[in-house]
């Protein structure tokens, strides 16, 4: 696990800087304690940070073929390295290490781009083909490692983070106010703009070629569902199977593996594979609060790790521990995403980096196999729907949402829903276009900031990949757009991130590619169930789970910030958000944010809200400082 750096000037007699390319890599030293390395050619420049995982002696990067062709930069693991490794040396490529980087360079000459096709892993790269004065930068199927890039009249400049290429100064800092809209509306920034202006990330599942000073962007996977029946026998048995594989290629790892331990099923799952598939001693690592409003995780973790005899470690942060790091989460997470675990993540993880340089995690199983509670709802709601439906008029399906029988707080939120397309409220499950900051556009924001709005971009991302599911069943099409929305965007970048800010190489089995397309082949009716979700996974894992946690309610990761933000931290919210600094960007009515934090503090209403705020302006004050020379207020463009 590592970061990556570089640049191309277009002009091919124009060279890149060293000076420039160690300023761009030491940003990112946090992803790369152990090493760097940097290769320099006329136009081309590549920055290397190590954190050595895997072939500690000679996994130096940069890497080339065996004649100095074709160059390499790479951040992520290969967990297919071996059995690609064994049919080049077939083909007759040599080697000089034992790294999957290699695979990489020598795949590349004998498959070209399609390389990327071949790749079992998580990965960001870039390759420097001096034949064809061409660069290629690619990333991972479903988005696991970052990759970001600017394009600018004269070169791209491209880095696993974005701090890298801020590090150019040709590169300018502006602040782009219609994707601060979008992040209100969805509390992360769906697609591949960035909160900079002429910064993007390279979609999920693609690469580009860029050449003679052109860039061309390809999609080299989607996930296609194409369910199949099997019964329900043989679906248990080939998860099983498919997961002990997938468990057993990300534990590949030249330095000790450690497991982070919710105390749920997927995380109780990884651990079950894992466990035999070391001579190691396992550690586990997990957090909780002592908060009593939200649940604890430790008890359940605690069985999970007795029942598979792992060296347990646990820990709470509070209050306080929270507010110190949120500065530091807006400066490592670089673009502003509303999620307070990320907050425990980074403490968890370095709680953990003194045991083990890696992590497994079971991030990704509720995408996989229908895990949320929403996935549930929706599909009641829409089947009601269909039975109304000779009703007609909305009026009709309204009053029967308003009807003793939803009377249940559990079923009452989605009753708003019966009156409307789901094209029109799903745009992914923690987000859509009923976000508070949507509903009160015209008071909430400035009239400034309220003109520069416009809804149809702010939510044109979840338009496009609402649009290309329109053919599947209900239930796929939501884990399609969480897959290709919230998933990537929010919670595959919080992992990176927070667990690099420490050092910590996350590996998340859940999302082998296999795995995943096994899982879209399944038919819906072995997702959801009646008003069971996960139903096949929690049937197939039913032996390896302890029964306490078979059956606990899904929590998600409860961090108690709503709590704070009524006691400890209120007082800390209303100085940053009615901050003259704050005020002066002129995004937001003041007298408005005075109401909703007065509101927040009585009823905790806005808890959500108000810590998107702070995420927001925290953000600001992170990149736009006097003295990385650039104004200390956004550029409205």
């Amino acid at each position: 696990m590592c970061g990556i750096c570089g640049k191309l000037n277009f002009d091919l007699e124009n060279p890149v800087s060293r000076g420039l390319l160690k300023r761009m890599a030491d940003t990112i030293r946090h992803r790369g304690p152990d090493d760097e390395g940097y290769y320099l050619s006329g136009p081309i420049g590549l920055g290397f940070r190590r954190l050595s995982i895997i072939d500690l002696a000679t996994g130096h990067q940069p890497l080339s073929n065996e004649d100095g062709t074709v160059w390499i930069v790479f951040n992520g693991e290969i967990y297919n390295f071996q059995e690609l490794r064994d049919d080049l040396l077939a083909r007759g490529h040599v080697f000089h290490s034992r790294a999957d980087t290699e695979v990489i360079v020598h795949l590349y000459e004998e498959f070209g781009p399609a390389c990327v096709e071949r790749l079992r892993g998580m990965f960001g790269f870039a390759i420097w083909d001096e034949r064809r004065k061409s660069l290629m930068l690619a990333r991972d199927r479903l988005g696991i490692k970052p990759l970001y890039y600017a394009i600018g009249t004269n070169s791209i400049v491209f880095g696993s983070e974005i701090k890298a290429i801020l590090a150019d100064p040709e590169i300018s800092v502006r602040v782009r106010p219609d994707i601060v809209d979008r992040f209100l509306t969805f509390y992360y920034v769906p697609g591949e703009d960035t909160l900079f202006q002429n910064i993007l990330k390279l979609r999920p599942g693609s690469y580009m070629i860029v050449r003679q000073g052109n860039a061309e962007i390809h999609q080299y996977w989607d996930l296609a569902f194409d369910p199949a029946q099997r019964s329900t026998a043989d679906a248990e048995r080939e998860l099983i199977e498919l997961l002990d594989e997938a468990v057993g290629l990300h534990m590949i790892s030249d330095v000790p593996v450690g497991i982070l331990l919710s105390g749920g099923v997927d995380s109780t799952a990884m651990v079950s594979f894992a466990r035999g598939k070391t001579d190691r001693t396992l550690s586990s690592f997990t957090l909780g609060f002592e908060e009593p409003e939200v649940p604890d995780e430790r008890p359940y973790a605690r069985i999970a790790a007795q029942r598979y005899g792992t060296d347990h470690h646990e820990m709470t942060i509070s209050a306080k521990d929270f507010k110190d790091f949120l500065p530091h989460y807006a400066w490592y997470m670089e673009e502003p995403v509303c999620e307070a675990p990320a907050v425990a993540l980074y403490y968890v993880t370095k709680l953990a980096k003194d045991f083990v340089k890696v992590l497994i995690s079971g991030e990704g199983g509720d995408e996989a196999f229908a895990g949320y509670q929403t996935y549930r709802g929706v599909l009641w709601v829409e089947r009601l729907k269909r039975v109304l439906g000779p009703l007609k008029s909305q009026v009709s399906l309204a009053a029967v949402a308003a009807n003793g029988f939803l009377k249940d707080p559990r079923i009452a939120k989605y009753a708003p829903l019966l009156a409307r397309p789901f094209e029109d409220y799903y745009y992914s499950r923690s987000s859509g276009p009923d976000s508070f900051f949507n509903r009160n556009v015209d008071t909430l924001y400035s009239s400034d900031f309220a003109n520069l709005s416009d809804k149809e971009f702010a939510t044109r991302p979840m338009q496009h990949i609402m649009a290309s599911s329109k053919r599947l069943g209900l239930v796929n099409r939501m884990l399609y757009v969480d897959t290709k929305t919230s998933l990537a965007d929010d919670l595959l970048l919080k992992a990176d991130k927070m667990t690099m800010a420490n050092s910590i190489e996350l590996r998340v089995p859940f999302l082998d590619h296999k795995l995943l397309e096994f899982a879209a082949s399944l038919p819906e009716s072995l997702k959801v169930r009646g008003l069971a979700t996960k139903y096949i996974a929690k049937r197939a894992l039913a032996s390896r789970i302890p029964e306490p946690i078979l059956r606990r309610r899904k929590a998600g990761f409860p961090v108690p910030f709503g709590v704070w933000l009524r006691s400890e931290l209120k007082d800390y919210a209303h100085d940053v958000l009615l901050d003259r600094t704050t005020i002066e960007r002129g995004y937001f009515n003041t007298a408005r944010i005075e109401m909703l934090l007065r509101t927040n503090a009585e009823s905790g209403s806005y808890a959500k809200e108000v810590l998107s705020l702070l995420t927001l302006e925290l953000w600001h004050r992170a990149f736009l400082k006097s003295n990385a020379g650039v104004s200390p207020k956004p550029v409205l463009v």
